[in-house]
């Protein structure tokens, strides 16, 4: 499927690849495509290096969405949203929760707390909550995300499973169930046999409050064990739906390539509809040298003599340069291309003169992104 198709057509585009390639412009700029093709379209990002605010010519984006004015003449709309994980954490416990006091109690749990700010991959497990919200809520016709690079896109796409499997085993399902069967709190499930010692030295150190926390914390959350894995099992889902398309993004460098690669094997072996590569940041040249002395005209005439044959020389064997590189990297595209076959829409973009940084720029790279 065509990049012009994706955004008149799907639902969810995901944007892979490593870092510093132009990921998270070009999935603002797929974005204000649609946008152009009169659709109301969100780009969210997961990516800590938090650039989308600058390619829109924003200060900052917060955890909510926020509407980009458009030029009159466009008949979508754009907005736009980064995740903040523990201010989405708040949000899904808010929505799971059985009532306020439960809410209440969640939140002021120091165990909760602590999770919600530096739980290891919950980013990853947040963004699949944010996207679930976004998705579910039917406020946008086309959502484009842009993923963290590399392995911590990895971990965001295998965030939905990973986490349903986690609270199916058997340790979650006893550890969130924290009443015996005689109905005494914790007793002997969680404070029994060696369990207990690691319990009783954790109480030690910390004190008793601390196992008390971590009681109250299991309880609270078992009632929301359902829901969560409802919504991540509905985000893997939507992963694989014939309306999300996945889009690789590469610089011409070795290691991108190499990375962009590993994506496109790695996506089709779970199963993911990869629809399209982005090659970045291209270098263009013409592989024959030009006559610098007429392209330069008056301009070089008018220099000393002495000065304008050493300037021609060296700007010659910088063009020559040029070319190699632009030659290196259309082979390394093409390595690429083939790799990918001929199901995958390629565009190659090339580097531009100046950075993406407001709404003009990003509608001049859609413009080869999109034709």
């Amino acid at each position: 499927m065509k990049l012009s198709a994706m955004v008149a057509q799907q639902q969810l585009i995901v944007c892979v690849g490593s870092g510093g390639v132009g990921k998270t412009t070009t999935a603002a700029s797929l974005a204000l495509a649609g946008a152009y093709a009169g659709r109301r379209a969100l780009v969210l990002t997961i990516d800590p290096a938090r650039r989308l605010a600058n390619s829109l010519g924003l200060t900052e984006i917060g955890n909510t969405e926020h509407r980009i004015a458009l030029p009159p003449e466009v008949p979508g709309e754009l907005w736009a949203m980064m995740l903040d994980a523990p201010s989405t954490f708040d949000d899904v416990i808010r929505k799971v929760a059985r009532d306020d006091a439960t809410r209440e109690a969640i939140y002021n749990n120091r165990i909760y707390r602590s999770i919600a700010g530096s739980f290891s991959g919950s980013q990853e497990y947040m963004a699949t909550e944010r996207l679930f919200d976004v998705m579910q809520s039917g406020r946008y016709e086309l959502v484009i995300l842009d993923t963290p690079p590399v392995k911590n896109a990895l971990d965001f796409l295998d965030a939905p499973g990973r986490l349903a499997r986690f609270l199916d085993k058997q340790i979650m399902k006893r550890l969130l169930t924290p009443h015996d069967e005689d109905g005494g709190f914790f007793g002997s499930r969680l404070l029994a046999g060696t369990t207990a010692v690691v319990y009783r030295l954790l109480g030690h150190i910390f004190g008793d409050e601390f196992l008390g926390d971590i009681a109250s914390f299991f309880a609270l959350f078992k009632d929301l064990y359902d829901g969560f894995r409802e919504r991540h099992e509905s985000v893997e889902r939507t992963f694989k739906d014939a309306r999300t398309s996945f889009v690789v993004v590469a610089a011409p460098t070795e290691p991108s390539m190499e990375v962009a690669g590993f994506f496109l094997t790695e996506l089709r072996a779970r199963g993911l509809p990869l629809a399209a590569l982005v090659a970045n940041q291209v270098h263009r040249a013409s592989f024959t040298t030009p006559n610098l002395e007429a392209v330069f005209g008056a301009r070089a005439r008018a220099l000393h003599p002495a000065a304008a044959g050493p300037l021609l020389a060296r700007l010659g064997a910088a063009h020559l340069r040029l070319a190699d590189l632009a030659s290196l990297e259309a082979r390394r595209v093409e390595a690429l291309r083939r790799q990918a076959g001929p199901s995958v829409d390629v565009h190659v973009v090339p580097r531009l003169a100046t950075e993406v940084h407001d709404l003009a720029s990003l509608a001049a790279l859609h413009r080869f992104l999109i034709g």
